[in-house]
């Protein structure tokens, strides 16, 4: 590995990030240059129509070349996939059109900056903002067709045993049994009690659980519960999984010891990271030794394998973790279903 030269490249100190701001607005005038001369930005200046000059980004292209049905666009096009703006490009664009449509997928990013370039007189530049285009949401090659009043872009028709589908835990997931008996346990609050992560087990905010009330980003379960017991909130529970506990619930976790909050934390360990395919996470076989290391008291750490024949026992330790007043980790155990089924189709294999 080759150190950085200047020894406070990765240092900043108010002191030395002024003169670091500094060099960095210097260079704009470089990567302006190489924008308007990159072949990245792709600036189609023969069409003979210049009513409307249009001016895309990334994926919106393709929208408008399907707008077209793959046909000949009849309009000056800047096509941008380089950055900073190529203001050269835009400028003769905007002198050589009458208006122009901005067609960008999510914010207008590109659409404000134009209309805050000291464009001489006041042509039109219309897309996201005006209306010309939803302000909010995906585009899609018919919205584009529409802004460019051209007929709607029809495809083949979706076959009639093509049916929605919506998002749901695996057949088998060990998280539909932590939920269900959760539910159990939680009816008597009614909802707005149980603090949830990001992973599969956000699903459980959708029927038939309905049990978790939040997923705002990792860790915030464990820190959101806190926040709601330290102001009254009872009870306060917050569901996280293994990996996310390891990668960012550690913290809340210890901010609940050190203030003795009232809360019980449910860690569904199903052996991986499932989500985003099955790998190894660094707590892994470790999470009762962590927990305990941070100050969680043993008698508190609990531990059962979520399945339906266990649910007596299963609602008998939320019970118990509910009634103590302080920090309580129930750990919910059983491997995710589909990393077992991959290793039984190992093991036939071999």
């Amino acid at each position: 590995m080759k150190k950085p030269e200047d020894i406070f490249q990765f240092m900043l100190l108010p002191a030395i990030a002024r003169k670091k701001y500094q060099h960095h607005l210097s260079l704009q005038k470089d990567f302006l240059a190489e924008s308007e001369n990159s072949p990245y930005n792709v600036y189609t200046a023969e069409r003979k129509n210049t009513k409307l000059g249009i001016i895309t980004t990334g994926l919106a292209y393709n929208y408008l070349r399907e707008a077209y049905h793959g046909e000949e666009i009849p309009y000056p096009v800047l096509k941008i996939c380089q950055y900073p703006l190529p203001e050269k490009q835009i400028r003769q664009l905007y002198e050589t059109c009458d208006e122009l449509l901005v067609i960008e997928e999510g914010m207008p990013f590109v659409e404000e900056q134009l209309k805050g370039l000291a464009f001489p007189g006041l042509k039109p530049i219309h897309g996201r903002l005006d209306g010309y285009l939803p302000r909010a949401g995906e585009l899609n090659p018919n919205l584009v067709a529409k802004a460019l009043s051209l007929p709607d872009t029809i495809g083949r028709p979706v076959p009639d045993i093509v049916v929605g589908r919506p998002p749901a835990l695996c057949v088998g997931c060990p998280h539909s049994d932590t939920f269900l008996s959760l539910n159990e346990v939680m009816a008597e609050y009614g909802r707005g009690n149980v603090f949830s992560d990001i992973g599969c087990y956000t699903l459980g905010f959708m029927p038939p659980y309905n049990s978790i009330n939040s997923c705002v980003d990792m860790g915030a379960s464990i820190t959101m519960a806190k926040g709601a017991s330290d102001s009254g909130l009872f009870p306060a529970v917050a569901v996280i999984g293994d990996s996310t506990f390891c990668h960012s619930g550690i913290t809340g976790l210890l901010d609940c010891i050190y203030d003795k909050a009232n809360v019980m934390i449910i860690i569904l360990d199903n052996a991986t990271t499932a989500m985003t395919g099955g790998q190894n996470y660094t707590g892994y076989g470790k999470l009762e030794d962590i927990c305990l290391g941070l100050g969680v008291e043993k008698e508190h750490i609990r531990v059962f394998v979520p399945l339906k024949k266990n649910y007596p026992e299963m609602i008998q330790i939320y019970k118990e973790e509910l009634a103590y007043n302080g920090v309580s980790v129930v750990i919910a155990r059983r491997e995710c279903i589909q990393t077992l089924k991959k290793k039984n189709k190992m093991e036939i294999q071999e």
